[in-house]
C-alpha cells in the first residue's frame, strides 16, 4: 500500500470553509477511483505545535504505484491540485507531498 501525504501551508486569506471544500472534493475522488481509499484531512491539532506553518494537510491509501499515478494523472485531482497551488504560501512551495510504501 502506497501512503499518500500532503501538507499545505494555505495563505491567511484562504477560508476554513475553501479548505473543507477542496478536501471534500478530494474526497470524493478518491472514492471514485478504484485502487484509492481512506481519504483523511483537516487542521493540524498536534500538541506538539511543530508544523512550520503546515497547518493542513491529508493522506489517501493507494493500493500501488499505478493506482496512485492514476490518480495524480486524473483531470479532476489537477484541477484540485490547481486549486491547492492557487491558496497555498508561495505557490507550490508551500506544499510538500510525501508517498511512503506501508
Amino acid at each position: 500500500m502506497i501512503r499518500h501525504i500532503v501538507l499545505t501551508k494555505f495563505k491567511p486569506e484562504t477560508t476554513e470553509d475553501k479548505i473543507a471544500s477542496i478536501y471534500a472534493s478530494l474526497s470524493k475522488l478518491a472514492q471514485e477511483l478504484e485502487g484509492a481509499q481512506n481519504f483523511t484531512g483537516g487542521r493540524s491539532e498536534s500538541p506538539e505545535q511543530i508544523e512550520r506553518g503546515y497547518m493542513h494537510g491529508f493522506v489517501i491509501d493507494f493500493d500501488s504505484w499505478s493506482a496512485l499515478k492514476t490518480y495524480a494523472d486524473n483531470p479532476v485531482h489537477k484541477e484540485l491540485g490547481g486549486q491547492l497551488v492557487e491558496n497555498a504560501v508561495g505557490g507550490i512551495d508551500g506544499i510538500l507531498v510525501f508517498d511512503l510504501s506501508v
